[in-house]
């Protein structure tokens, strides 16, 4: 059953993290304390829906990150259930999308609570100074559809936040797999 983004209000602040990535080593929103914007996304390796983008998102990441963008994964997924979500698979699924960008593993799945993450893929882009400026979909693009992946939702906001403007809303929700929770994990 799809889930779709909880739209977090504009504006929130960043929520800080520092989790280990699937290369090693661990990653905090202050790593990107340079960036002109940055992209938080909750994905997972066995999510259909991500899986219809995945490529799309490398090869959008990787051209923004050449505009001031810096981008960073996370997967909350509960691995004890869903072991195609551990960390080999999450480094394989990084190298067949081609992400250039730190893959992070939130084992408590505090991060994804401070997010406000639902799903996957969820997508949060902050501005210069970390707060809030999109949160919503990639593309119209759907494991049961035709449309291309192309970014095209996402692209539109990444243009306006890498110019210094707001991103008008209506903002289209980010619709996927639910974030698999741990039992007695789940948000209320």
């Amino acid at each position: 059953m799809a889930i779709a983004s909880f739209m977090v209000p504009l504006g929130s602040a960043v929520p800080a993290f520092r989790l280990p990535s699937v290369e090693g080593g661990t990653v905090s929103e202050a790593d990107f304390a340079d960036a002109s914007a940055l992209l938080v996304v909750f994905l997972s390796n066995h999510c259909p829906y991500v899986r219809r983008i995945e490529d799309a998102i490398g090869a959008v990441t990787a051209e923004y990150a050449a505009k001031g963008l810096a981008t960073v994964a996370v997967c909350s997924n509960d691995v004890s259930n869903y072991p195609d979500d551990d960390a080999d698979h999450l480094r394989e699924q990084a190298k067949r999308a081609g992400f250039r960008f730190p893959y992070l593993v939130d084992e408590s799945q505090e991060t994804a609570k401070a997010f406000k993450a639902a799903c996957t893929p969820d997508f949060f882009l902050y501005d210069r100074e970390r707060k809030l400026a999109y949160r919503g979909e990639f593309d119209g693009a759907r494991p049961r559809n035709d449309v291309p992946s192309d970014g095209a939702s996402l692209r539109a906001a990444l243009d306006l936040v890498l110019a210094g403007k707001a991103v008008p809303e209506p903002h289209t929700p980010s619709l996927g797999c639910g974030i698999k929770w741990k039992p007695g994990n789940e948000p209320v």
